[in-house]
């Protein structure tokens, strides 16, 4: 038997074993990418913040000569070309997902297409990183880095609620009814959110931590904008209050009480790190946790916003 004629073969065996069902293996997948997608925001905040970001000087080579870090970059070099070999683990989780929901391709195209974009961004990301690299650490690619990290942090997490059947049409947890002003206030926290993210990279690209000695600045008034980015900080702190005095006064149990108190847990950690880093020089170490601040709180909006308008209305 020709090798051509025994890939079908092979091709039904592998898909016979593959799942018909969203089982452990998918919702272990779902959880890694997401993990996953939030190690990337920490590893590229270290590259950045131990002034790395041109530790491979080039792209998509690690320097003219080698695709790999050399002993003689040292440090940077190994902090760097180890935040691209993460992009390939990534990548590895996303198309095993996709390998795993092969058979479940058509009745749940929600995780498939969920799926299939975390995949897909992958060599975007690349791409962006690259021109990050070739331009010389411009600030404002560097955020659209960032912001785009961002995105794949709420992908991923509503991958997850996809696949534990939290959200979506294929729900199979029970969430408890919910006053209707809680979809609204979940919406405006998860806008706010993102906006607090988006102005946090404006000030990020005016601030001391460029990723390289040499790296330009975006010119704009860092202190300003600071100040600019606290007020949807703000928001979402009131938000995030409001849905938990609804929460409490009404008694709600379950994963939406579970939500709301993840959320405003990260948001006052936000806070916190954010007024002592501007009262402190801005330290690299507490910029670093406020980054990983970004994606959790993003990932905690997500999935709040996603329960709530996922939950009957009383």
């Amino acid at each position: 038997m020709s090798t051509a004629s025994r890939l079908p073969q092979f091709a039904g065996r592998l898909a016979s074993r593959l799942p018909r069902t969203v089982d452990a293996r998918v919702r272990r997948l779902a959880v890694a990418s997401l993990i996953g997608q939030t190690l990337l925001v920490v590893t590229g905040g270290a590259v950045r913040l131990t002034a790395s970001g041109l530790g491979c000087p080039t792209w998509p080579r690690c320097t003219d000569t080698s695709l790999v870090n050399t002993a003689e970059m040292g440090i940077h070099g190994f902090i760097e070309f180890g935040n691209r070999l993460l992009t390939f683990a990534l990548a590895a989780v996303a198309a095993l997902m996709l390998v795993y929901l092969w058979n479940l391709r058509k009745e749940r195209r929600d995780l498939f297409l969920l799926a299939l974009g975390l995949l897909a961004s992958i060599p975007a990301q690349a791409v962006i990183g690259g021109i990050t690299v070739l331009t010389g650490l411009n600030p404002w690619v560097v955020g659209l880095h960032f912001l785009v990290s961002m995105a794949l942090v709420v992908f991923a997490t509503l991958l997850v609620n996809r696949a534990y059947g939290r959200t979506g049409r294929y729900m199979t947890v029970s969430l408890r009814p919910l006053p209707g002003t809680l979809r609204p206030v979940t919406s405006a926290v998860a806008l706010f959110s993102a906006l607090a993210v988006m102005l946090g990279v404006v000030v990020t690209g005016a601030g001391p931590h460029a990723g390289d000695a040499d790296a330009p600045r975006n010119g704009l008034d860092w202190d300003l904008f600071s100040h600019i980015h606290a007020v949807p900080a703000y928001l979402v702190t009131a938000g995030s209050l409001v849905a938990l005095v609804l929460v409490l006064m009404r008694r709600i149990a379950g994963p939406f009480r579970t939500a709301v108190f993840g959320l405003l847990g990260v948001t006052v950690l936000q806070a916190v790190i954010g007024f002592t880093q501007y009262y402190n020089g801005i330290p690299a170490l507490l910029v670093g946790a406020h980054m990983l601040g970004a994606a959790l709180l993003m990932a905690t909006a997500t999935n709040a916003w996603d329960l709530a308008r996922s939950s009957p209305v009383e």
